[in-house]
């Protein structure tokens, strides 16, 4: 029985820490603040002071909107490291990782990363507020 117990609890705790993994508002909230979240996406505001250092976190895949210059080193699980010179107004996308961050710069670092929640998304009509979006941009949603 105890056994049991056992294995029910440390599945539990590994499904939690699992869940907090996945969003980087909660692992690293000193570096990332959410600004927006629906079924479908989340919008996360980013932040590095000049040589701030995060702490292993993952995303989902998504894009981030560079707004700020920077010189970043990003640290993946394995060690692997990659460095990376942001402009302001670039957009790039990136697939869903594990990794650390580091601002080698010295200036601040700021940036919106718009992560994919849902690989459905290209299936599912757009909320109102979604529709009045594209609608504003002369953007239809397509039919399926």
């Amino acid at each position: 029985m105890f056994s049991k117990l056992f294995w029910a609890m440390a599945f539990a705790c590994l499904a939690s820490y699992a869940g907090l993994a996945q969003d980087p508002a909660k692992v690293e909230p000193k570096h990332y603040k959410l600004a927006f979240e629906n079924d479908w996406v989340q919008v996360v505001n980013v932040h590095y002071g000049p040589h701030e250092r995060s702490s292993l976190h993952d995303h989902p895949g998504g894009v981030v909107v560079v707004l700020t210059a920077g010189h970043l080193r990003f640290t993946d699980q394995d060690g692997k490291t990659k460095e990376v010179y942001a402009k302001p107004g670039e957009s790039r996308w990136y697939p869903a990782f594990k990794h650390k961050v580091e601002n080698l710069g010295d200036t601040s670092y700021d940036a919106v990363y718009i992560g994919i929640k849902s690989k459905s998304l290209a299936k599912t009509a757009p909320d109102a507020q979604t529709a009045k979006i594209l609608a504003d941009y002369g953007l239809t949603y397509p039919k399926r």
